[in-house]
């Protein structure tokens, strides 16, 4: 049976239909397409990385590209009462803008407690006959031992006072530079984030305890991969493995869980804060490819609270000065690593990754 009477409401529809395509579209309308369409998260992201470039080799430059002495803790004994001596250390200060902070010791032997202890970076001694011995330790600091290495003959030469300088503390022999360290720490953190943000995308399901688990896992294998690579294969550094091996594994465990803890706060646009955070801010002033009292005097307070500067001095520690490590840089780690898994874990209803409770099936009547 026929209804006509349908016929004409379909015609109207269909006429409302093309009036709605043939017509040009609001700026109201305009604007609320295009705010679902792909294109605003690529425009927004195409400002974000041309900032992000910028930033990334500003920070870097900032900090390395003309290391300054601002304030180089620095043993003397007897140095003081030597007229000789004293004449050296002036032009020493004068020569580094006053930058010596000048510990005083009584002895050759406690000078050097205080370099096994970190304290200082090098002894000014005054030797019989007002010979001036200056020990460096490059393991305290390469790019500080290198300054003062350097520095110490010239201003030597222009006082008149005959200068000794010696390395007490050498680097070894397959990292000539210092730099394996600051390398090995930089791996775990960025391998630590971009791991979580790996999960986050290829295993979005995991259930919180699940993300928070298999972040522990790819931390261990990892920093055990990497702490193998670097002693084992390339033979780079002579690390005390365990301990090693298990500061790469907290480095990257924390790192994965900032960038955790940023994606339940922020969603998508975690990765902004955790490479400031962790690459923009954290490398540079982590003081393992330049040390601290050559960085700027703010980048050398902060690098050590921020997990890249605490994984440097816990693994630097470990290699150089293993009878004196300290437990600052792995409180700092734990600390970051404790916050940001309890942010996650208390906000994980925000997190964009899990899954659904299967439904309680009815019960049979």
């Amino acid at each position: 049976m026929s209804h006509p009477e349908q016929e004409p409401d379909r015609s109207e529809r269909e006429e409302q239909q093309h009036g709605a395509h043939g017509r040009t579209p609001t700026r109201g309308e305009r604007w609320s397409s295009f705010k679902e369409s792909p294109f605003l998260p690529a425009i927004v992201l195409v400002f974000i990385l041309a900032a992000a470039a910028g930033l990334f080799a500003g920070s870097y430059t900032y900090s390395m590209a003309n290391p300054t002495p601002h304030r180089i803790p620095t043993a003397v004994v007897g140095a003081q009462e030597a007229t000789r001596g004293k004449a050296f250390l002036d032009g020493m200060e004068k020569a580094l803008n006053a930058s010596l902070e000048v510990h005083e010791y009584d002895s050759i032997g406690a000078a050097r407690t205080g370099v096994e202890e970190q304290k200082v970076f090098a002894i000014l001694a005054v030797a019989p006959g007002d010979k001036v011995t200056f020990d460096v330790s490059g393991a305290s600091g390469a790019s500080v031992a290198q300054v003062l290495a350097e520095t110490a003959p010239k201003v030597g030469e222009k006082v008149g006072v005959p200068v000794t300088v010696k390395d007490i503390k050498p680097l070894q022999e397959g990292d000539p530079r210092g730099l394996a360290i600051f390398y090995i720490s930089l791996a775990a953190v960025i391998i630590g984030f971009v791991g979580a943000i790996q999960l986050s995308v290829h295993a979005r399901g995991l259930n919180p305890a699940e993300r928070i688990g298999f972040t522990v896992l790819y931390a261990l294998l990892g920093g055990f991969v990497i702490a193998a690579v670097v002693d084992w294969w390339l033979g780079a550094v002579n690390l005390p493995f365990v301990e090693s091996w298990l500061i790469l594994a907290l480095t990257m465990f924390a790192s994965g869980m900032v960038f955790t803890m940023f994606n339940t706060m922020f969603g998508r646009w975690a990765m902004i804060p955790t490479w400031g955070l962790m690459v923009l801010l954290g490398n540079p002033s982590s003081g393992g490819a330049v040390s601290w009292p050559l960085l700027p005097s703010v980048l050398g307070h902060i690098g050590r609270w921020l997990p890249p500067g605490a994984s440097v001095n816990a693994q630097h520690t470990a290699v150089y000065f293993g009878n004196h490590q300290h437990a600052f840089p792995f409180l700092v780690l734990a600390a970051w690593a404790v916050v940001a898994s309890a942010v996650f874990w208390v906000w994980r209803h925000r997190h964009p990754g899990g899954r659904e409770r299967p439904a309680a099936h009815a019960a049979v009547g």
